[in-house]
């Protein structure tokens, strides 16, 4: 073998003085020159110098490590010197997956020359890069289970145990390593080692608890053992044997106080704040670098905390339920640069929910909502479908059956509590507790209960804080279920909606269509305690004859009957709790039957494309921010699975490049709109041939989007700069035509805008709301909110109030929920009606 310059290396690092380096000097001389040569696909074993090495027995080789040791801590640390110090160092991993003949001195040597020095309490130097210390510590281990260790082994390794506390997660490696080695050389009789990283609030409640434990009583030896056993769940989700020895802990311990204590910590966990903590990273040519990280748990504990939620999962009662609901949505919360906060003890959280039966579908289906990651919203949906096939139903009436009704009755629950009485009610999408004592209303919960009954009220709390969001998740399924055209049979139907505690307050305020055996139809709304059709009349009992119900879209019925189901709402004050009766409808347009296969309809608007992405995954549609990195895409599509009819729906963006418009994270802030399309095993389908009512949905999704995030809808967007080349775009769409969802505004505000206070001074004209104030004529556009001031159509800059307070309506019926540019079209208009008691100064220089 020729010598290169590659191969060459400073002999002096073999001249260590001590006896193994001494005789293995010069077989390391020819094993050096071979291991630099050697290409990658060389094997180690290949070289014959370390065939020779191999073939002696273990003590010489144990030597060879010593002598190995001795060379790499003497080389340097130039950048030349780094594939000396690897090559030796992967010889010295490879002796020591082997049996070796070292006593515990020498491992003691060797873990002095690897660089540890734990004399020091805090010092926990523990990564000693290229030396292989977990792999000396099973060796030790080795030599452990062959005879008692001394004491100076003994205290080495309870200081590993004790000062590898943080969050890297070889250091979790060795303290388990040297945890394990401690409890098998104290003897079978004697308690586990269990020691906790102390970074994070969990690691120092578990390790109070471990010091707190009465080592004398029974219960100590299965609280630790369990303990031990949580801080090995590494994988993604419990092995059998694992599943085995969790469970048989927890009947060790006893169920209830596992439950008991192991909800402290989980509650521990779901109310540890998550802390920002800034950096600077100063270079060497003066620039500096500013980054953050997140503070919440290690990685040592998120392991722990994993199993944690494993042992949990079979004992799960509805507390627990709810708190690990609470913390799955923590743990999938986005963190700037991060992503989820904490994957691993989400995805354990999800798992243990899933296997609980209709109580964990509910939890699911509500944690789902909160969830924007398209991966995670997939598992959710999977772990539904599995427990559906356990049932024999599909996951739609999985879903139906496992909606809590909290113990509501019509959306009312009543409870006595001492001389107090508590309702819990429904009403107009809020839940809401009121309080009476001898029939007189009370502010708020008596003071005095919370002496006498405060676990009742803790659950009184908790049974309003969960009928919320369980009515607002089943709200907006019920708002993205038009698209599936689904029928239920009657009985089902009556049994988990009509009569359900909490579902019946959505199913009595929405329009069904009743399917009858013989073909025919009936539109029915529930009425005055009656079923009636447009014209207020009433029905026959549906029990009686309907075989089918399904939920009524304004596309299914001609225009008449609609405007007929509209005046119906407002004759009789019902507030639908989604847009039904006065739902957007699209329909196929010339353009688009000539354009045949894809629409562009919503192309050629500039979206926010954060606030674009978290609409769309509040819609189901599944979408991968578009970044300014290296291989990143410049388009994307947006799309929306539609099973019931075998179809995707695609909204295609493309990145809207301009310099320094993206993120920290590198993502584009802006993003173009491109076509519409609909596709069928990826062949596009033509938009003639998709359903009318799915077309409607998608397109309604779609303009939802591009009213909610396009750039025209913020008033502040051009003051601030905005993008030059995007300034004609803003003004087109800001005061521009009308969309169909602005157009369903128009028609609610010529209702509503004579009823109000402002009816006096304002008129609806054209796309506007006319207002006249003291000072000037103001024009606030009905689709973006922005507003012109006559008579020159000046600019007026106002921010409305994101508190998501509802100004300006007063008790004026409206007859559906959830409109915000609605609600802020007429806070503005409340205020600019009286411009000349404006007091806010950035207002009064633009008037």
């Amino acid at each position: 073998m020729s010598t290169t310059k590659k191969d060459q290396f400073n002999p002096t690092i073999l001249d260590d003085e001590s006896p193994e380096a001494l005789e293995m000097k010069p077989v390391l001389a020819e094993l050096l020159p071979q291991l630099l040569g050697k290409d990658y696909n060389t094997k180690l074993s290949d070289l014959p110098a370390y065939q020779t090495i191999r073939a002696q027995d273990s003590a010489y080789q144990s030597r060879m490590v010593l002598a190995l040791t001795a060379a790499i801590k003497r080389v340097g640390h130039n950048d030349g010197d780094y594939r000396i110090r690897w090559v030796l160092a992967d010889v010295l991993t490879a002796l020591l997956r082997t049996t070796l003949a070292l006593t515990e001195a020498d491992y003691l040597r060797l873990f002095a020359s690897y660089g540890i020095n734990l004399e020091e309490p805090g010092n926990a130097a523990l990564y000693v890069y290229p030396f292989p210390l977990l792999l000396t510590l099973g060796q030790v281990g080795k030599l452990a289970k062959r005879g008692p260790l001394g004491q100076p082994m003994l205290t080495f390794l309870q200081r590993v145990c004790d000062q590898s506390t943080g969050q890297r997660g070889d250091q979790l490696k060795v303290r388990l390593k040297a945890q394990e080695i401690l409890s098998q050389s104290a003897g079978d009789d004697a308690l586990p080692v269990v020691v906790f990283a102390d970074g994070d609030p969990l690691g120092q409640a578990l390790a109070q608890f471990v010091a707190g434990l009465d080592r004398t009583e029974s219960r100590a030896a299965p609280w630790l053992g369990l303990l031990q056993r949580w801080q090995k769940a590494s994988p993604a989700q419990p092995t059998a044997k694992l599943r085995q020895e969790l469970d048989a802990a927890t009947a060790a311990i006893g169920p209830d106080a596992v439950r008991e204590q192991g909800r402290a910590w989980l509650q521990l966990l779901a109310d540890t704040p998550v802390t920002e903590r800034p950096h600077v990273h100063e270079y060497g040519d003066g620039t500096t670098y500013n980054y953050s990280t997140w503070d919440f748990v290690t990685e040592a504990n998120a392991t722990v905390a994993k199993g944690l939620v494993w042992t949990l999962q079979p004992l799960a009662d509805p507390p627990l339920l709810e708190t690990l609901t609470t913390l799955a949505a923590k743990c999938f919360r986005k963190i700037p640069g991060k992503g989820p906060l904490a994957v691993g003890i989400g995805n354990a959280c999800l798992l243990a929910l899933s296997q609980n039966g209709l109580p964990g579908v509910a939890a699911l289906a509500r944690v789902r909502s909160k969830i924007r990651q398209t991966n995670t919203q997939e598992t959710i949906a999977r772990y539904i479908a599995q427990e559906s096939a356990k049932l024999g139903v599909s996951p739609a009436e999985i879903e139906d059956m496992a909606v809590p009704d909290f113990g509501l009755e019509n959306g009312r629950l009543v409870e006595e509590l001492g001389d107090y009485t508590a309702t819990l009610a429904l009403a107009d999408g809020k839940a809401e507790t009121q309080w009476q004592k001898s029939g007189k209303p009370l502010k708020s919960a008596p003071a005095a209960l919370k002496a006498t009954h405060a676990e009742e009220l803790k659950e009184l709390k908790a049974a309003q804080t969960q009928a919320q969001q369980t009515y607002s998740t089943q709200r907006d399924r019920l708002d993205r279920g038009f698209v599936e055209e689904r029928r239920m049979p009657w009985p089902w139907f009556a049994q988990y909606y009509f009569h359900h505690g909490l579902m019946s307050e959505l199913a009595r305020r929405l329009i069904w269509r009743l399917h009858y055996p013989d073909g025919t139809y009936e539109d029915a709304l529930w009425v005055r305690e009656d079923w009636r059709n447009a014209r207020g009349q009433p029905l026959p009992t549906p029990a009686d004859q309907a075989e089918a119900v399904q939920l009524w879209h304004p596309l299914l019925a001609q225009p008449s009957e609609v405007l007929a189901w509209r005046e119906l709402l407002e004759r009789n004050q019902l507030r639908q709790p989604l847009k039904q009766a006065f739902r957007e409808v699209y329909l196929l347009t010339p353009p688009e039957e000539r354009t045949a296969t894809y629409s562009n309809r919503m192309a050629a608007h500039i979206l926010k494309q954060h606030q674009f992405n978290s609409l769309a995954k509040l819609r189901g549609w599944r979408y991968r921010l578009l970044g300014a990195y290296d291989k990143g895409y410049d388009s994307e599509i947006a799309t929306l699975p539609l099973p019931t009819h075998h179809l995707t729906a695609e909204y295609w963006v493309s990145e809207v490049y301009a310099d320094g418009e993206w993120n920290d994270t590198g993502i584009y802030n802006y993003v173009s709109t491109d076509q519409v399309r609909f596709t069928r095993q990826d062949v596009p389908v033509p938009l003639p041939e998709v359903p009318p009512l799915v077309f409607s949905e998608v397109m309604r999704d779609v303009d939802l989007f591009v009213g909610v995030a396009s750039v025209g809808n913020d008033p502040q967007w051009r003051d601030n700069g905005g993008l030059a080349q995007f300034r004609n775009y803003w003004e087109s769409y800001s005061f521009g035509d009308l969309s169909e969802v602005a157009k369903s505004r128009k028609l609610a505000l010529e209702r509503l805008v004579p009823r109000l206070k402002i009816g006096k001074v304002s008129e609806i004209k054209g796309n506007f709301l006319v207002v006249k104030g003291h000072r000037h004529t103001y024009k606030i556009h009905l689709g973006s909110g922005n507003i012109l001031m006559e008579p020159n159509d000046q600019y007026l800059c106002i921010v409305p109030d994101r508190s998501g307070k509802t100004l300006g309506t007063g008790d004026v019926f409206l007859p559906f929920e959830g409109d915000a540019v609605l609600s802020i079209i007429l806070s503005k208009a409340l205020l600019l009606m009286d411009d000349d008691k404006i007091t806010d100064s950035t207002i009064l220089r633009q008037l």
